[in-house]
């Protein structure tokens, strides 16, 4: 059975209640053991229209990758990033409502309205709303979760080139029975968060 992609529907019903620009924005990474969360908004033109927008977990490495080049040429878009570093010293959700906060404000000008995946982000001053499982209901935070989880895998990918021992660019830092091994070989890497005890799988 075909999926079905994300709509604008409520993007739309924003822009006639006066709310111009609208950006969609998601976080991934959140449960890894290593590597960043990476988040990222997007506004998308309501011009240019960027077929078979759904939440990136239901899409192909490749579909990904492809909808990415579309989503990055046809729109306005930011991304932020807490590192392990930033996971450790705040906690893995404040230091993701941070980086939430930081995706909107990097994108110039300012959108109008942020359409957040989950829920509402604290200290981020402008309208908004949370909607749970909007990547898979608001066409926004689709693509929002495409350019996080693309610009999160290549990034992982890179780190893997760096240190080939525990197959990041497999993984992308879960807990997989693999990673788990490695981490119990080699113990943890400059990218693992140590306030995360990976149980043996």
């Amino acid at each position: 059975m075909r999926r079905q992609s994300a709509r604008r529907t409520i993007e739309n019903a924003l822009r006639r209640r006066g709310f111009a620009d609208v950006a969609g924005v998601d976080e991934v990474g959140c449960g890894a053991l290593a590597g960043p969360v990476i988040a990222a908004a997007v506004v998308l033109d309501p011009c240019k229209h960027v077929a078979g927008l759904r939440d990136s977990k239901l899409l192909t490495a490749s579909q990904r990758e492809r909808l990415y080049v579309e989503i990055t040429a046809a729109t306005r878009w930011a991304v932020a990033v807490a590192s392990s570093e930033d996971v450790d010293r705040l906690n893995v959700h404040r230091a993701s409502l941070d980086a939430l906060r930081r995706a909107v404000e990097a994108l110039d000008p300012l959108p109008a309205f942020a359409l957040i995946d989950g829920f509402t982000v604290p200290d981020l001053n402008l309208p908004q709303r949370g909607l749970v499982g909007g990547d898979r209901r608001c066409a926004a935070i689709a693509a929002a979760s495409i350019v996080a989880k693309v610009t999160r895998d290549r990034e992982m990918v890179r780190l893997h080139r760096v240190d080939p021992r525990y197959g990041f660019d497999r993984h992308k830092g879960y807990a997989t029975r693999a990673h788990v091994a490695a981490v119990a070989r080699f113990g943890y890497s400059r990218v693992h968060r140590r306030s995360f005890r990976p149980r043996a799988l």
